[in-house]
C-alpha cells in the first residue's frame, strides 16, 4: 500500500543548511526549491537579487511549501556572504577547473552550511566563488554541461544530508 505524507513514518529532521539563490528569477525554479527546502528541512532559504517573483507564478510548483519554509528576499548577495562567512561553511554549487566532485566531497562537522546556487543563465559569479571555502559540482555524463538549478540543488541536498545523517 502507497503511504501518503500523513502515514509515512518519515523522522522529522532540520538540517543546519542556508540556500542561498543568486538571482533566480524562474518562478517554477523558485516554487520546485520552495519545496526541496521543505523536503530536506533546512534552515532557511535566501533569494538575492532584484524583481523575485515570490507570489501566485511560483505557487504551482511551491505547493504552499513557502507558508511555512523560512526563507527571505534580500538584495546583494555579497552583503549576504559577508554576513554568514564568519559562522558558517560556504560552498558554491558551480563546475569550475577546482571544484571537488559532490560525491567525494566531505562536509566539516563544526559550522553550518551555506550553499550557493548560481543565475540561472550565467551560474555563480566569480566574485562569489571566490568568497566560498568550498566549490562543488555534480558529475555529468552527457553531452550537456549543466542542468536545472532545482535538480542540482536536490542532488546536492541529498548527499549532504546523508553525510550529516551519518
Amino acid at each position: 500500500m502507497q503511504l501518503t505524507h500523513y502515514t509515512s513514518n518519515f523522522k522529522k529532521q532540520k538540517h543546519p543548511i542556508t540556500l542561498i539563490c543568486d538571482n533566480i528569477t524562474n518562478a517554477p525554479n523558485i516554487g520546485s526549491l520552495f519545496r526541496i527546502a521543505d523536503a530536506f528541512n533546512i534552515e532557511k532559504l535566501i533569494f538575492c537579487g532584484d524583481n523575485i517573483p515570490i507570489g501566485r507564478r511560483m505557487t504551482k510548483t511551491s505547493r504552499s511549501t513557502e507558508k511555512y519554509v523560512n526563507h527571505k528576499v534580500e538584495g546583494k548577495i555579497e552583503d549576504v556572504i559577508l554576513q554568514l562567512k564568519e559562522t558558517h561553511h560556504i560552498i558554491a554549487l558551480e563546475i569550475t577547473e577546482n571544484s571537488t566532485e559532490l560525491t567525494t566531497f566531505k562536509l566539516q562537522d563544526n559550522k553550518p552550511i551555506v550553499l550557493i546556487l548560481g543565475d540561472e543563465n550565467f551560474g555563480v559569479s566569480e566574485f562569489v566563488l571566490k568568497q566560498c571555502d568550498a566549490v562543488i559540482h555534480i558529475n555529468m555524463y552527457g553531452n550537456n554541461s549543466s542542468m536545472n538549478v532545482s535538480q542540482a540543488t536536490s542532488i546536492a541536498l541529498y548527499e549532504f544530508t546523508k553525510q550529516l545523517n551519518s
